[in-house]
């Protein structure tokens, strides 16, 4: 290789022209100064940049004598050489490549914004630097009150997932997107991973797309450009920081600004798609905006209540919530699940194990902290946790326990209520009864006594979709953050859903079982034996669970939901419920096991199911296949369920009383009228049948749930002709109306890719059975098979849709 084509050759040429040609009292030193190379480059290239000793060179040129140097050898070198005269990434920080060789360190030293200028007129007009960011974070802003956070005492940026929201830019010039690019990037706890969905890359696309991080420009003035910024449902929550890097595609140079203040994402109760969605805007007021609520206590006889200050809202609140997360070692990658969120809260709240918000104390000396009774609200209790560091309240008893898991949820947008049990058992054996142990001669055996049953306990329901659970398991499920057992370890309850503890499905995940026992379980008295066995003696049906209770949506009224957590007291389905969930418990023979299990139900479905406008129709089917006659009662609900498994209201009830000949199959019609369910049904028009009932003869247990779907019609596409790219052609689209009402406002929407953007057609009211045909016309742009898509918008019926494919020629 020839001597002069070295990189450093090459860069010592250049230096010493731009040296040259440059006045030479630029390069003027303070007595004892060394210049590097890097530093003659620097010196050389921009004004006021620091030698090696920190000290800035002074200026010592004139403006136009700076502008006379730059038409001179200074600009024949920029075109010589432009990669000798890009600008960097940093005021502070020069870096110069010459043939891919640097010279100086190159570090990544700071933010890149402002830029300092570099005299070049021209490159500084191309530099695209962001000057400031508003995160429209006030009260008054479009963000706070579309997400329903603008009663916040904060002047953060707080944002639900699932929902878009917008920031201004203050640029340092118009954005061009013809030759700049711009993106954001969002990062959250102390190691951020992309592959974590902790460090989030957000591109600038021209329509925003659901489920996914993107942004998009929606209003451009001069140097200021505002962005809508969407996320989707299962973005983590938590504290972010927000990133604007900028490119100039005609320099290559990149820039980024760090904004100083924090974004919080939260749970988004109004989103359809989101987990915790909630249906009811009076609910959400309840469940989620509300700061002040009702906690009962006493007796079931004598039940008193106190109001206590949730405060969610209140400043600093927010920032403890985070601070708590942060505080429980639970990497932030698991917070965009509630599941996993309720139980680091439901841990966290006491303090045994990890240090968590309250030390529990019910000795009744309460010296170096605050008697339980004495407090009113959750806000103190979270300030003085998070103002300490982390270190626990004293103290907490049920009440406080559960007012300040309120608070968090409630926060972090999680529905959520405090709940009271009056007589509330504590099963401490995983039994799943409450027992009482008597010696030969009655007398109690204290050290064996230790299942008791509380005169009132507080924990909590909050609201959620179950994916990780069979269908019907959604809606309330039931959190204590009280320690009483510890649950992997950890004392934390929950969430268990209470279709679950209903059903006495205790085998379903989390803690079922604890909270199954304390509102459902019997009290059994046992004696021991001579040999030291021990005989049940005695029980209790009716013992525990009584006058569940938590405040009414919209007032101060005590509402009672012990429906929600058992079926009514000597039901045939509550002693189904509680001898299907003890046969899990340590004690599974505490109630007698089946004779004999010779009788089968299941429930047919004819074809592709039932249709959507008329009545549901399908079979019951009940087998004995046994030699001897059997009978059995069964008990039938059916409910209307939302997709995510959260059943929303129980339509129809039935009782059926089956009587079987040995070997003999009945097919019962079970039908569900249309008019019973025609204003219950939710999006998916989805709906759960539950059986069950027990067999005389043999007391087997009979239970089944089947989830099925109210067919829709399709909407039916016919091209019309050949399609030709370039060329017009139209699709003829069909639709009736299955249902015996008119459809208000209905809209066909049509897209295909290389056919036509989304397109929406208003047809207007349909009548009842009344057919629509429409004709879309549209002009195909790309050869090759493509498909035409089409979808009905109207809120009486939902999940209809049509698709054609479409085979497109190359122009004629």
């Amino acid at each position: 290789m020839p001597l002069e084509g070295t990189p450093y050759l090459r860069s010592m040429f250049l230096l010493d022209c731009l040296g040259l040609c440059q006045n030479e009292n630029l390069f003027n030193k303070m007595p004892g100064e060394r210049l590097s190379i890097r530093d003659n480059a620097a010196v050389g290239r921009f004004h006021g940049v620091s030698a090696s000793n920190g000290q800035a060179i002074p200026e010592r040129h004139t403006e136009s004598k700076m502008k006379k140097e730059e038409s001179g050898c200074r600009r024949w070198l920029r075109r010589a050489c432009p990669c000798c005269f890009q600008r960097q990434n940093s005021s502070y920080d020069v870096r110069n490549d010459v043939d891919g060789v640097a010279v100086g360190d190159g570090e990544n030293e700071g933010p890149t914004t402002p830029l300092t200028p570099t005299g070049d007129t021209e490159l500084d007009e191309l530099t695209l630097a962001v000057r400031s960011v508003d995160l429209l974070s006030q009260k008054s802003d479009r963000n706070k009150k579309e997400h329903h956070t603008d009663q916040y005492n904060s002047d953060q940026l707080i944002i639900r997932r699932g929902q878009t929201f917008q920031i201004e830019l203050n640029l340092s010039r118009p954005f061009n997107p013809n030759t700049d690019k711009l993106h954001l990037e969002m990062k959250t706890g102390p190691l951020p991973q992309v592959s974590k969905r902790t460090h989030i890359i957000i591109p600038l696309v021209d329509e925003l797309q659901d489920e996914s991080w993107e942004a998009k420009i929606v209003e451009q003035n001069v140097n200021r450009v505002k962005l809508s910024v969407n996320s989707p449902v299962t973005a983590v929550i938590g504290k972010y920081k927000l990133t604007v890097a900028t490119q100039c595609l005609k320099t290559g140079e990149t820039t980024t600004h760090d904004h100083d203040k924090d974004i919080y994402m939260l749970f988004n109760p109004w989103c359809e798609d989101d987990t915790v969605y909630m249906e009811g805007e009076k609910e959400l007021t309840e469940y989620v905006l509300n700061d002040t609520g009702r906690i009962y206590y006493g007796t079931e006889k004598q039940i008193g209540a106190r109001t206590w200050n949730f405060g969610q809202f209140d400043e600093g609140i927010l920032e403890a919530c985070i601070f708590v997360l942060d505080n429980s070692e639970v990497p932030p990658s698991g917070r965009g699940d509630p599941v996993s969120v309720v139980r680091v809260i439901s841990a966290m709240i006491n303090s045994p194990d990890d240090r968590g918000v309250l030390e529990g104390n019910w000795s009744g000396n309460y010296v170096g902290g605050t008697s339980p009774t004495a407090w009113s609200g959750s806000v103190e209790i979270l300030r003085q946790y998070h103002k300490d560091g982390g270190t626990p309240v004293k103290y907490g008893q049920c009440w406080v326990f559960s007012g300040v898991t309120t608070t968090v949820l409630r926060c972090l947008g999680i529905p959520t209520r405090s709940v009271t049990n009056f007589q509330s058992a504590h099963d401490t054996d995983v039994s799943l009864t409450t027992d009482v142990y008597f010696d030969e001669n009655m007398e109690p055996i204290h050290d064996l006594n230790s299942d008791s049953v509380w005169n009132f306990h507080v924990w909590n329901d909050c609201w959620m979709a179950r994916s990780d659970l069979p269908p019907g398991m959604g809606g309330w499920q039931a959190v204590d953050s009280t320690p009483q057992e510890t649950s992997h370890g950890t004392f934390r309850c929950g969430p268990a859903s209470l279709a679950a503890i209903r059903s006495g499905q205790v085998y379903l995940k989390h803690d079922t079982p604890f909270v199954f026992a304390e509102v459902n379980s019997d009290k059994i008295y046992w004696q021991r034996n001579l040999d030291g066995t021990f005989s049940q003696i005695h029980s209790e049906k009716k013992a525990v669970g009584h006058c569940i209770s938590t405040k009414a949506v919209g007032s101060d009224e005590r509402v009672d939901i012990t429906n929600l957590y058992k079926y009514p007291e000597d039901s045939e389905e509550e002693r189904i419920a509680v001898e299907t969930a003890c046969r899990y418990g340590s004690k599974p023979d505490v109630y007698s096991s089946p004779i004999a299990e010779d009788v089968r139900v299941e429930v047919r479905m004819e074809g592709e199911g039932p249709r959507m406008g008329i009545d549901a129709e399908l079979k019951i089917v009940v087998k004995n296949i046994s030699s001897q006659p059997r009978r059995t009662t069964l008990h039938s609900q059916v409910a209307v369920m939302y997709y995510t498994g959260v059943l929303k209201d129980t339509v129809k009830k039935d009782t059926l009383n089956v009587e079987l000949n040995p070997q003999e199959e009945k097919i019962i019609e079970w039908v569900l009228p249309y008019a019973q369910y025609q204003n219950q049904l939710v999006d998916q028009a989805a709906l759960m049948l539950t059986l069950s009932g027990r067999v005389s003869e043999t007391q087997q247990v009979l239970a089944n749930q089947t989830s099925f779907r109210l067919r829709t019609p399709d909407l039916n596409i016919e091209p019309v002709g050949e399609a030709y790219v370039g060329k017009e052609m139209s699709a003829k689209i069909t639709f009736t109306n299955p249902l015996p009402c008119t459809l208000r406002n209905v809209v066909i929407r049509v897209e295909g890719l290389g056919l036509r953007d989304l397109h929406p057609i208003r047809v207007g009211d349909v009548s009842k059975h009344a057919n629509v045909t429409v004709t879309e016309h549209f002009i195909p742009t790309v050869a090759g098979k493509r498909k035409l898509v089409a979808s009905l918008d109207c809120r009486q019926l939902t999940q209809v849709h049509g698709v054609a494919d479409i085979d497109v020629h190359e122009s004629q």
